[in-house]
């Protein structure tokens, strides 16, 4: 496996396994997180951050020394081959597309030249791979959007988008788990929190899993975001099909 390893700052370290975004070399990224976090081989580890391709290590200088996590992280990266991963699950996330909720859509529509209602049936129907979660608490970084959709990002990002609205910028989409600035089109929003500090875990889905969007109306959105409120909502998560895209 070819891979670098770099500084980043004076107290971690970036293990580069490669430069593309691809569910294989992901893999080996969670393979390599997974083997850190079960062998507890390297003292002195603080955190582990995977993202598209890389695996960033955080560490306390004061116990342990740069250059032996180095050397450790290239015997770890060396005999990390393959990791059996638990089957994936799949949380569906309902979505109101367009209107107030979905201001991008429009130019979505017209920008690929297809119906709106089109633009919604592709954007929904994958599986999307979590490569990561970054940007903001629990915003998931996805995979597998049909590249007939791809728009390019907002020349003036907004200053305040809405949690729950789900976003398209050039060949990816996500969600913005809480209120924040963002350049992405905006095409619709979810009622479910999908970062909530006081739930056990915060983040309702982890990297290596998927999501479906599931397309509801705004009577149905208004449903929903009642029963968020009142903590009576059950969010929907099954495991994937064997055989299906890992």
């Amino acid at each position: 496996m070819g891979f670098c390893i770099k500084p980043a700052g004076d107290s971690a370290l970036l293990v580069q396994l490669g430069n593309e975004i691809s569910p294989e070399l992901n893999a080996k990224v969670r393979a390599l997180n997974l083997a850190l976090q079960d062998s507890h081989v390297i003292e002195g580890i603080i955190e582990t951050v995977p993202a598209y391709c890389s695996l960033l290590v955080c560490f306390d200088p004061l116990k342990v020394d740069l250059l032996q996590v180095e050397a450790e992280l290239e015997k770890a990266v060396q005999s990390t081959n393959e990791h059996i991963f638990s089957q994936p699950t799949v949380t569906v996330i309902p979505v109101c597309y367009g209107g107030d909720l979905g201001p991008d859509l429009k130019f979505v529509s017209d920008y690929c030249k297809l119906p709106p209602e089109e633009v919604i049936a592709l954007h929904s129907a994958p599986n999307y791979l979590i490569y990561m979660l970054g940007f903001t608490p629990g915003f998931p970084y996805l995979g597998g959007m049909d590249p007939r959709i791809a728009t390019p990002r907002l020349e003036n990002p907004r200053t305040k988008i809405p949690a729950g609205s789900v976003g398209i910028a050039g060949e990816q989409t996500g969600i913005y788990p809480i209120v924040s600035p963002g350049g992405w089109r905006i095409i619709g929003r979810t009622p479910i929190k999908i970062y909530d500090p006081f739930r056990e875990p915060p983040v309702l889905f982890s990297s290596g899993n998927y999501l479906k969007f599931q397309p509801i109306t705004l009577q149905e959105y208004e449903k929903i975001e009642t029963q968020v409120k009142l903590g009576t909502y059950e969010v929907q998560t099954h495991e994937l099909e064997k055989g299906g895209p890992l």
